[in-house]
């Protein structure tokens, strides 16, 4: 039996954080219903890598194990009230749509926790529910490319380069599943449901705890060396590329709309799902003599107007000074009793009911120890006998 068995989650997530974090409570045992529409989630029709399977691809089924599937038009009157008595029954609720659109089907927090108030409602998104940023596209690569991580790793002079998985994507689905389980525990003392609130941006700057802290507390400026520090499944143009003055992450574009933005004819002529994948090496190398020829920022601008995936890379001092990563307060600051005020990154996750917060500094060694075995009531004879034996270790 496993650990969450008799416990249900809905789950109308798509792509992969929101399936993944899905995935991983109904691998602990929890009767996980895939909501999805009736000609199926974006996911199975989008072959990561163009292994199409027989009727399950690759990459549907890497991220969809133990879940039963619900195919409903969420469009319809009927369809609503169909998920939301399955809701009603339900422990989990968990959706990733773009900001606005859970409130149009009647799938957001309001109306969800009305049929059921002992919901734990988990909300995915790419930069935040609110903010300057919450219209842009929550992908993978261009959160890899905004976290300030590409800028790790590398040669100096060379231009970023991705991870070779989807690492951002991975890292918001366990932040999600993580905040699941701690809403759940808290449901389990308390009867209160609630809502859990997890973005990319937030999650891949908590992942870089070290990095980052390094930066902020340390003061050590991120720099490559001379020498590299050390996908071939998506299709192109997918990866960071040269402008006039920096670099732009360019996500997936449709070839035909890339053409145009580009002026870029021998695009249009190319089938994204087939020509990305075989003709590869020559699109990358279209796009990458035809960026340096603008800004950035110019290029930024020219793709939000096409609709195309794109974003700026960033490095540490780009990202603490952000206007979304302010806004989102995903930075902690707080005083330490050795260290003085220190800035780290914050938490990947919200919980409207009981908020995470910083109670205590990292320890010093031993720290706690008589305050832990005071609780555990071992006496104080006992406890000073255990160090003296190279047992234990107290900080006094």
């Amino acid at each position: 039996m496993g650990v969450l068995d008799g416990y249900r989650v809905v789950d109308l997530s798509i792509a992969m954080a929101g399936p993944l974090a899905a995935m991983r409570l109904g691998d602990l045992g929890a009767d996980v219903v895939k909501v999805e529409p009736v000609t199926g989630e974006w996911q199975r029709h989008a072959p990561a890598g163009g292994a199409t399977g027989n009727r399950v691809n690759a990459s549907f089924l890497s991220l969809n194990r133990n879940k039963r599937s619900l195919a409903v038009n969420l469009k319809s009157d009927e369809g609503r009230e169909v998920v939301h008595r399955l809701a009603a029954t339900a422990d989990v609720f968990l959706q990733n749509y773009r900001p606005g659109v859970a409130e149009r089907l009647g799938m957001d927090y309001d109306t969800i926790s009305a049929v059921n108030p002992g919901i734990v409602y988990v909300s995915m998104s790419g930069y935040g529910e609110s903010g300057p940023y919450t219209s842009r596209p929550g992908q993978d690569l261009l959160l890899q490319a905004m976290s300030g991580a590409m800028l790790s790793t590398g040669r100096d002079g060379d231009p970023p380069a991705p991870a070779g998985t989807y690492a951002v994507d991975a890292i918001t689905a366990y932040s999600a599943f993580e905040g699941a389980l701690a809403a759940l525990l808290h449901r389990e003392r308390t009867g209160e449901g609630q809502r859990v609130s997890v973005n990319m941006l937030d999650a891949a700057i908590a992942v870089q705890m070290q990095e980052l802290s390094v930066f902020t507390v340390g003061g050590v400026p991120q720099r490559r060396g001379r020498e590299p520090h050390g996908h071939t499944y998506i299709r192109a143009p997918y990866g960071v590329f040269a402008t006039k003055d920096g670099y732009l992450a360019l996500g997936m574009p449709r070839l035909d709309t890339l053409a145009v933005a580009l002026d870029l004819p021998e695009l249009a002529a190319m089938d994204g799902d087939d020509d990305g994948h075989t003709r590869r090496d020559e699109i990358t190398a279209l796009v990458a003599a035809r960026l340096p020829g603008r800004t950035t920022a110019e290029w930024l601008e020219i793709c939000a107007r096409h609709d195309l995936w794109a974003g700026p890379v960033y490095g540490y001092a780009d990202l603490v000074a952000d206007p979304q990563v302010k806004h989102n307060g995903s930075f902690v600051t707080y005083d330490h009793p050795t260290e003085g005020t220190v800035t780290t990154p914050g938490f990947p996750y919200g919980l409207s009911a009981a908020p995470p917060s910083v109670r205590r500094g990292a320890p010093l060694v031993g720290e706690h120890t008589r305050e832990l075995m005071d609780e555990l009531g071992y006496p104080a004879g006992r406890t000073a006998e255990l160090v003296a034996k190279g047992v234990l270790t107290c900080e006094d």
